[in-house]
């Protein structure tokens, strides 16, 4: 009878806890896909120039789509670290994560890994969906942090989409500078509380009704 707790869920994004091995897979492995792409690069090559067994790299990523998918998100998660862009002024975290955004995708190797067909979207849009939300709900905190994080996922995906992904000519042609200007706005708002938070608690503090309660008693 097998007692064995079940394994954790492997992490992706910035390698956690299992340091060389994983960084020198996914070294070797987003050299090799640059150099040959995704279809013809198999999990033998990367291992031999990794100078690991094969059987590491299903241990630490399950398959060749998931090594991938951690060579994307790994350099996903180098351009968005948390330290780096939500630490700092609140006042200009719009422009530092467009800024974020921008510089990945104006790197000229990254965008040579996101026309690797499906699991490059499919990995770009497991980002934004896993990790780049939770960090930004951790971020904001409150009632309605997951609702704002979501409203700023949605901005950030949409110049993904329509700058580098399938670009509308008119955005495609404005400077990371231009782009920042345009959509600086947007992100602010979706990053400021939500009216039904700041009337609750300007309610609370003025001793009138609060929504769905009673007044509140001094």
């Amino acid at each position: 009878m097998n007692n064995a707790a079940p394994a954790p869920a492997r992490p992706r994004g910035r390698p956690r806890g299992n340091p060389p091995t994983r960084e020198a897979i996914v070294s070797a492995a987003r050299a090799l896909f640059l150099e040959r792409g995704y279809r013809r690069t198999t999990l033998r090559a990367v291992a031999g120039a990794a100078g690991v067994d094969p059987a590491l790299i299903a241990h630490h990523f399950g398959s060749k789509k998931g090594l991938f998918a951690d060579v994307m998100q790994f350099q996903c998660a180098n351009a968005l670290a948390t330290e780096d862009v939500l630490g700092g002024d609140p006042a200009t975290l719009p422009g530092r994560l467009i800024n974020a955004v921008t510089d990945l995708w104006e790197d000229a190797d990254f965008l040579q890994l996101t026309t690797q067909g499906d699991e490059a979207a499919e990995a770009i849009r497991e980002y934004l969906e896993r990790e780049l939300l939770a960090r930004l709900v951790e971020f904001l905190g409150g009632r309605d942090a997951t609702a704002r994080a979501t409203a700023v996922v949605t901005v950030l995906g949409g110049l993904i989409y329509t700058r580098y992904l399938n670009p509308l000519p008119t955005h495609a042609a404005l400077t990371p500078a231009e782009t920042r200007h345009m959509l600086a706005p947007a992100l602010r708002a979706a990053l400021a509380p939500g009216p039904r938070v700041m009337a609750a608690a300007g309610a609370g503090r003025r001793g009138v009704p609060a929504a769905g309660g009673g007044a509140v008693r001094r």
